[in-house]
């Protein structure tokens, strides 16, 4: 699956290396109070793609890395809980066999 995603940015690079070679030109762009502005017209189409990508990308990453601590952590605290971690055990024919003991019983506060 490793070679599968490097493949797939190897030729998404090769093809933006094609299209900025074929659209190495200047363009010019008429910005406020008659500014010009020269520049390439492939950095002109990726730069406002990249402003658009990285950050949902940062976004997305950040979020990953978040709940990835909370499962850890939700996964921690329920080790340090006593008799209520999951059994696993392998059975004579080789396949697993899971068993969890009941949850202690929940007691709510009289008022």
């Amino acid at each position: 699956m490793h070679f599968l995603r490097t493949l797939f940015w190897v030729i998404l690079a090769v093809a933006g290396l094609i299209f900025a070679w074929q659209n190495n030109k200047v363009v010019t762009v008429n910005l406020w109070g008659g500014l010009q502005a020269d520049i390439k017209l492939w950095l002109l189409v990726f730069a406002p793609f990249l402003l658009g990508f990285l950050p949902t990308w940062i976004f997305h990453r950040a979020s990953l890395w978040q709940r990835r601590r909370q499962a850890d952590s939700a996964v921690q605290r329920a080790s340090e809980v006593p008799g209520y971690a999951a059994q696993t055990s392998i059975t004579p024919d080789g396949t697993m066999s899971s068993s969890q003991h009941s949850p202690p019983p929940v007691v709510s506060p009289s008022l």
